[in-house]
């Protein structure tokens, strides 16, 4: 079995700087998306979590290559290196070049500043030696410089190539002699055009491309990911103001030489500016005629009110509430719905850049009170809520015997930080929301995933997350840690129970919260792709947990994945009406839960559906013991794996193994203990 990797991670460990890891993010995720999710990576992930199938681009950001050593010699390297010689890619910006060198040497001599030594990633076979210029301040921007390359158009064959540029410099070194490097598999792709304070051996090299195995390795000097609109020219630095003006000029240049770069690399590059998006006004409505009023009835003790608006301040994010009868006429124009272009009506157009790092956490929320109606198309026309609602009806009338459906109580936005984040994050509102509550999006811009993974969120993806009301006195029949199975067997079994000829639509579970389906391009049935993951996060308060479950769904969407419309349905899925079947048959599943448990009935419908039967795996935590997978328990949810010995004949004992302390790399038949 194959997986697509379509994962991009930035290394955010001990070393790297909160600002070259936000700068990654921003430029990447510009020119990557939708074709990956670029996401952070820890030191404990790299060295702990099973990332290398899925992952596309390993990225060290700007920082301090010591610290990054500290963390990652032995264990972590050994994982890099394979994975970049079995075709995997590392791209290295500045601290992140010195640290994919054989060798490194910067400011020599200089007692408080001096770091000498050999690398184990090796990338480039020589050394990387600084600072280029002389002038560097830890933690300071006062040895910047805008320094110009000369780029070299042979070893950049796709794009649109400058031939100079200038680029954010700050303590980066050259890569010395890297032209007698060429039968290693090193091709020089740009390099400096002014005099170095330190002696660079034949050439000047500032950007280099290293063949490493089936893989491959860009490593630079400069910061061709820091964007001049992302500078503060008020910094109190003498020239500073004119460095910012000088790169914000060759900003384009900029672009197209790390675009080209990208593809030096085999990676799909956006062929449109992918904007970054604007938050779009949260719309809270009900399908009962009283609902909205309840909700913001039981809010009520936490409004504030200021200059005649109503707030809510939580934990997380503040709220602007607001109601369609309150609208004046000159807000009309701010109120238009939002489109997917990076425009929307959330902020007025002359107050948003999207051309500048975004935090998002900050900026009020709108929440617009349906409390009569539900929202006209005009206001969402990426979600029709009258179609959710009728399907919604209509699912639940078939379902007889069923307490409240999940999903009648709505909280819908065309551009949202995360649902997952909008619950669980604001404790506040979360306390005082029913089960069943729902939130969903057309686009998020800050998804998150378990572990080091995460769900893209383009628009096309069915993105949801549902309050889950547990009562402790519930526990020992019906533990918690089940709800993760039950939104996946929820999911499946709503795809293939959405209308008549959909049950053969080939999806099935990965213990113990992802959803695969039958990779279309493969005739033989044979090899799967993720299209779904789940992710719940649950708080202890007042005799109950208060459980968020959070699921994204490929759906309607091209990239970055295969999606369910891609898998030949009778007729291409709805957004609106696979969510009001996955919601009945998550809240069907669930009143049968809490009264029987993890009985025989939910047994056979999870083997039904997963991908695991028989399957034998290796057990890292076990001193690399080979196991065959035969279920899960029904008292807590634990995997059962049966050890395996001379010729895989079982030695008796069963293994047992929990989800939060494990990760299950399903391609490699791996399971490692997380730390």
């Amino acid at each position: 079995m194959a997986t697509k990797r379509m994962n991009v991670l930035v290394y955010s460990g001990n070393g790297s700087t909160v600002e070259s890891v936000r700068h990654c993010l921003f430029s990447l995720r510009r020119l990557l998306s939708p074709n990956y999710a670029v996401i952070t990576v820890g030191g404990n992930g790299i060295i702990k979590e099973p990332w290398t199938a899925s992952c596309a681009l390993l990225v060290f950001p700007g920082g301090a290559d010591l610290p990054y050593c500290r963390t990652l010699d032995g264990e972590g390297n050994r994982r890099i290196i394979q994975y970049v010689e079995r075709g995997g890619l590392y791209l290295g910006f500045c601290a992140g070049g010195y640290y994919g060198s054989k060798r490194c040497e910067f400011e020599v001599g200089k007692k408080s500043m001096e770091v000498v030594g050999n690398r184990e990633l090796a990338f480039f076979p020589g050394t990387c030696r600084g600072c280029a210029f002389s002038g560097f301040v830890y933690h300071s921007e006062e040895g910047t410089r805008a320094v110009q390359l000369r780029t070299s158009k042979d070893a950049l064959s796709k794009g649109s190539v400058p031939d100079v540029f200038r680029s954010y410099y700050n303590g980066g070194g050259v890569f010395v002699d890297a032209p007698k490097f060429k039968q290693h598999g090193v091709e020089v792709l740009a390099s400096f055009t002014e005099e170095l304070d330190v002696d660079s051996g034949e050439g000047c090299a500032s950007v280099v491309y290293c063949k490493v195995g089936d893989g491959a390795a860009v490593l630079t000097s400069t910061h061709p990911e820091f964007a001049a609109s992302n500078l503060d020219p008020t910094v109190n630095i003498p020239g500073y103001d004119e460095i910012v003006r000088v790169l914000k000029e060759d900003d384009q240049q900029r672009t197209d030489f790390l675009k080209a770069c990208l593809l030096k690399l085999g990676l799909q590059i956006s062929q449109e500016k992918t904007g970054i998006p604007s938050l779009s006004r949260l719309h809270l409505s009900s399908a009962e005629t009283t609902g909205t009023s309840r909700l913001i009835e039981a809010l009520r003790d936490i409004i504030t009110e200021k200059d005649g608006e109503e707030y809510i301040v939580d934990e997380n994010d503040t709220f602007l509430l607001e109601k369609p009868s309150r609208w004046s006429l000159g807000s009309v124009v701010d109120a238009l719905p939002s489109t997917l272009d990076g425009k929307s009506d959330s902020q007025k157009e002359d107050e948003w850049d999207e051309d500048k790092i975004i935090d998002y956490d900050k900026i009020v929320k709108r929440l617009l009170i349906h409390d009569k109606d539900q929202p006209e198309s005009k206001d969402t026309p990426y979600f029709n809520h009258h179609a959710y609602v009728a399907n919604l009806k209509h699912y639940e009338s078939q379902s007889r015997g069923i307490g409240r459906t999940f999903g009648k109580d709505l909280l819908y936005g065309e551009v949202v930080t995360s649902t997952n984040t909008l619950l669980e994050k604001n404790t506040e509102i979360l306390r005082r929301l029913p089960t069943g509550f729902t939130a969903t999006a057309t686009v998020q811009v800050a998804g998150r995933g378990r572990g080091t993974n995460v769900w893209v969120s383009p628009a096309g993806s069915l993105m949801f997350s549902t309050v889950v009301r547990h009562q402790m006195s519930l526990v020992g029949q019906a533990p918690v840690v089940f709800l993760q199975y039950l939104a996946a067997l929820a999911i499946v079994e709503g795809v293939q129970t959405y209308d008549h000829g959909y049950q053969r639509i080939p999806v099935r579970l990965k213990w113990p919260n992802d959803i695969f389906a039958s990779d279309p391009a493969d005739p033989s049935g044979k090899t799967f792709v993720k299209i779904g993951g789940i992710l719940v996060n649950s708080h202890y308060s007042s005799s109950e947990y208060l459980s968020v479950v959070g699921v994204g769904l490929n759906t309607t969407n091209a990239s970055p994945t295969t999606s369910l419309n891609a898998l030949n349905p009778p007729i291409p899925f709805t957004l609106e009406k696979l969510l009001a079947r996955v919601l009945t048959c998550f809240s069907t599943l669930y009143e049968r839960f809490v009264r029987t448990g993890f009985d025989k009935y939910f047994e056979d419908l999870y083997y039904k559906h997963w991908l695991h039967t028989e399957q034998i795996v290796t057990l890292e935590a076990e001193g690399g013991t080979r196991a065959r997978l035969k279920g899960i328990t029904t008292d807590w949810g634990l995997l059962k794996a049966e050890e395996l010995g001379w010729e895989d004949r079982p030695t008796g004992r069963i293994l047992t193994l929990q989800s939060d302390s494990n990760s299950f790399d399903f391609f490699k038949g791996l399971i490692k203990r997380k730390v």
